[in-house]
């Protein structure tokens, strides 16, 4: 179990800085068409889908990605938490 707890604690850093790279991205627009900005995309693109519903976009910027990162180092800490319970 613990073992479970700390690949997933793994994925959500690596995750976290693909989003990075992803907003990266949104300042440089060119680099959408290279085969590293296409697969930055298509990992991003499926988990901030359902997050534009909300329209989270206030005084011009838009907080999607914020809001995601937030949930995922929530979802940490109780990873965290629950590896130091075991």
């Amino acid at each position: 179990m613990q073992m479970i707890i700390i690949i997933l604690l793994r994925a959500i850093e690596i995750y976290s800085y693909v989003l990075l790279a992803y907003v990266v991205l949104t300042w440089i627009p060119s680099l959408y068409d290279t085969a590293l900005g296409k697969l930055i995309i298509s990992l991003v693109r499926p988990v901030i889908t359902p997050f534009r519903k909300l329209n989270l976009q206030f005084f011009g910027l838009d907080w999607t990605v914020f809001v995601i990162w937030i949930i995922l180092n929530v979802i940490s800490r109780v990873l965290v938490r629950l590896l130091f319970f075991l």
